[in-house]
């Protein structure tokens, strides 16, 4: 590491120090991004000049052309999505005709929606300084959870310009529309900024919640336009369309200014530590973002790390701060971390110093992937590929925003997926973005969201086709049978005194509390649905380079209570899982195989937890938990393989559970090559013999209730993803197996037992037939087990 701050601005030198040194170089390939220059263009005639002047004081002389191309098309009526890269700009195309309808007239209100609290928190800032300049009466304002009572009342009856989540939508503003009546009578703008974000199941709840926004709206005779900001997708139109259930213009041409961006794929190298059972495995992506976090800030490099946890978060800024206090120790305090489950005002003091250069290094999750401005940065450093293209694309443009040069670095996890893409540039560098994939008809999204919009006002006839035609009424029925909702000759009405609720996060209910317990502090949340398998009785948590460990998890009171300690160990939940097919509904025969898609319930439970070496990963040993198991219905697709073709890949019956286990994990891996989501939004199963089918069956299940369109996606694009997923695992470097390709760091089971050789051989059968088969589905409803239909 470098112990003397340099002057030096370029990342291609930055790349050259922090590789040097190193006993191998972990660079396996380089790609240099081409700078590109800015297309300005006129103001609009109808931007009142107050604002033009507004932003002229803030160096914005002229606007960008796709800037004004999407305000252009908002302010004449039209619904809008913006879908250009990071640093844009979009903030402006928004703010343009919103503001300008705002200050032309002193009645009008619009409405801004941001997928997390730190996003529109930002926005306020730059907002009320432009109000501020403009002396319009537009008074914009946060509503959100952290928006204190006496405040609401404020925000309601006096801003024209409400900053609030779907969240707060949902829960605190749909409900109480009456409250709103006047916000609602004048509405002319919603903003949906970062709407790519809105995907699964997330974004099924999210489409509902702006089609019953929509009916209130209509309730109070107004139809306001909407105006979507979106990172590049690949058909955001399409996107834009289901989320919101209307046409929308669409503008992609990106005419902001984009400094040269050195990207680098890092792979860490085998450590010369054993892991499980004698495997060797590679330097963890936690100690390597750690390192590389720390040798940036020497060098005077203001760096972002983006890691895939909330624990890695921890453990890549306290790694960062041990390397900087040998060789900088006055730097040490100038790195930190940030994530989601941190205090309001623990967030908002981080983002502050981030932005004014206080913080020259921050370890963060994705909370700061979305638009939260970060102005200055120089690199971004990638823990573990994140899952999309789209979100790969939008932490790498978090450095070098504005004309600045920038250096982006993707370190690879021990796991398939980031073994492959370090390996095959082209699949980073030569693919296009995803499509967001949601799914409004989900009967898990789709009951519990009319019933939210029969409670906030009766439902009728009319407005089915608003919520999905036929869909809806298929859920009215059942949700009218359930006693959930009483038919009545003018239309659908809710019957309880209490308020209905849906789970838009799909975190499994209300979060837990994580509280001291010596002192009572409370550190932070958990979802309820993670906290079994991350802040069970006994397991390790970090806090802002704090390390605790849990006394009692209670899940009844939703507290988990913990002490601080020191151990050299962390903790692994271990789980068992059973899954019984429901229906099947896509099918496709391929002499032996069958590929399948349908729908399945999987029962999980978390049984215990190992304990095991930081450093090492040496298993100390296995203590057993008593907690409930999880229930979930879910989508699923999986394949069998008969007899008589394992026999020809060479599997004797012995061998095939090893085989399958091995190729479902690493089908796990890939499946993000494929789908828009990450490994952590799937589960899977398999077996040499499934009790439903009787042959040797692996499957791969959206983990998310009523299924999030992922295992769908990998039934559509079967062969590339499964061909995909045999490449990898020959082409990895290990002889019997590792994380790189085929261990999970999630297998409730140990990773045992796994046969690398054998997941080939079984993996290049499947692909075989299903490549030569008939692309033809049939759709059917079998039912099988015992089990009834959805």
């Amino acid at each position: 590491m470098s112990t003397q701050l340099s002057a030096e601005t370029s990342p291609d030198l930055w790349l050259q120090r922090v590789r040097r040194g190193r006993t191998s170089d972990p660079v396996t390939h380089v790609e240099h991004l081409p700078a590109r220059a800015a297309v300005h263009v006129d103001w609009p005639a109808w931007v009142p000049p107050s604002l033009r002047d507004a932003y002229a004081a803030r160096g914005v002389s002229r606007p960008w052309s796709h800037q004004v191309e999407a305000a252009e098309a908002a302010f004449s009526g039209e619904s809008v999505v913006v879908a250009t890269g990071t640093a844009s700009g979009k903030s402006l195309a928004y703010q343009l005709p919103t503001l300008s309808a705002l200050l032309s007239d002193p009645r009008a209100t619009a409405l801004y929606l941001s997928p997390t609290k730190a996003l529109a928190a930002d926005q306020l800032r730059g907002l009320l300084d432009v109000a501020e300049a403009v002396n319009g009466g537009v008074r914009p304002a946060l509503y959100d959870g952290d928006t204190a009572d006496t405040e609401r009342e404020w925000v309601r009856a006096h801003s024209r310009l409400v900053l609030t989540n779907p969240d707060m939508l949902h829960r605190g503003i749909l409900p109480r529309h009456e409250a709103w009546a006047s916000f609602f009578r004048r509405l002319r703008y919603v903003v949906i900024d970062e709407c790519h974000s809105y995907r699964g199941v997330f974004g099924s709840h999210v489409a509902h919640v702006l089609r019953r926004l929509r009916r209130v709206c209509a309730r109070y005779r107004s139809s306001p336009v909407f105006v979507c900001a979106s990172a590049t997708v690949s058909d955001p139109g399409a996107s834009a369309f289901s989320l919101v259930g209307l046409p929308v213009r669409t503008v992609t041409d990106d005419g902001s200014p984009r400094g040269a961006t050195t990207f680098a794929l890092w792979e860490p190298p085998v450590s010369p530590l054993v892991g499980e059972r004698g495997v060797p495995t590679r330097r963890s992506a936690t100690a390597e973002a750690a390192d590389l976090l720390a040798d940036l800030v020497a060098e005077g490099a203001r760096t972002l790390a983006f890691v895939r946890s909330r624990r890695g978060a921890e453990a890549v800024a306290l790694g960062a701060k041990r390397a900087l206090a040998e060789a900088v120790p006055e730097l040490v305090e100038q790195v930190a971390a940030y994530r989601a489950g941190y205090l309001a005002d623990d967030r908002r003091e981080l983002e502050n110093a981030l932005r004014s250069g206080a913080l020259l290094g921050l370890a963060s999750t994705n909370a700061l992937e979305l638009g939260v401005d970060v102005t200055g940065l120089d690199a971004v450093v990638l823990t573990g590929y994140p899952g999309r293209i789209a979100s790969l694309w939008q932490q790498a443009g978090r450095a070098g925003r504005g004309s600045r040069d920038a250096l982006a670095v993707l370190v690879a996890r021990d796991d398939p997926l980031d073994s492959y893409l370090v390996h095959h540039p082209s699949a980073v560098f030569g693919r296009p973005v995803e499509a967001t994939v949601l799914d409004p008809s989900n009967p898990y999204v789709l009951g519990p969201q009319l019933a939210c919009a029969a409670a906030e006002l009766p439902l009728t006839e009319a407005d089915l086709p608003l919520f999905g035609g036929d869909a809806a009424r298929y859920a009215l029925d059942g949700l009218v049978a359930a006693g959930v909702l009483r038919r009545r000759p003018a239309g659908w009405y809710w019957t309880s005194r209490g308020r209905p609720d849906a789970d838009l996060r799909g975190t499994g209910g209300e979060p837990v509390s994580i509280v001291e317990a010596s002192t009572g502090r409370l550190l932070g949340t958990v979802d309820a649905g993670s906290a079994p398998s991350s802040v069970h009785t006994g397991a390790v948590h970090l806090h802002r380079g704090e390390t605790f460990v849990v006394e009692e998890l209670d899940l009844d009171d939703l507290v988990a209570l913990v002490r601080r300690a020191e151990p050299d160990w962390y903790t692994q939940s271990q789980d068992v899982t059973e899954l019984d097919i429901v229906s099947v509904e896509h099918q496709v025969e391929a002499d032996g195989v069958q590929l399948c898609f349908g729908t399945v319930d999987v029962t999980n439970q978390v049984v215990s937890f190992q304990r095991k070496r930081i450093l090492s990963g040496e298993v100390l040993d296995e203590q057993p938990l008593d907690l409930p198991a999880q229930q979930l219905r879910t989508r699923a697709v999986w394949y069998t393989v008969e007899e008589s073709v394992l026999a020809l890949a060479e599997l004797d019956l012995p061998d095939v559970g090893g085989a399958a286990h091995a190729a479902e994990h690493a089908a796990i891996g890939l499946l993000p090559l494929v789908a828009s989501c990450d490994r952590w939004d799937i589960g899977g199963l398999s077996t040499a013999s499934h009790q439903d089918t009787g042959l040797a069956t692996v499957f791969v299940y959206d983990g998310h209730p009523g299924g999030a369109g992922f295992a769908e996606r990998g039934f559509d694009a079967a062969v590339e993803w499964l061909t995909a997923t045999r490449d990898a695992i020959v082409g990895c470097e290990c002889s019997t197996g590792c994380p790189s390709c085929v261990y999970s760091p999630k297998c409730g089971n140990g990773n045992d037992p796994l046969d690398k050789a054998g997941a080939v051989r079984l993996l290049t059968a499947v692909v075989d037939r299903v490549r030569r088969a008939a692309p033809r589905q049939s759709t059917f409803g079998v039912q099988v087990g015992g089990s009834h239909p959805r």
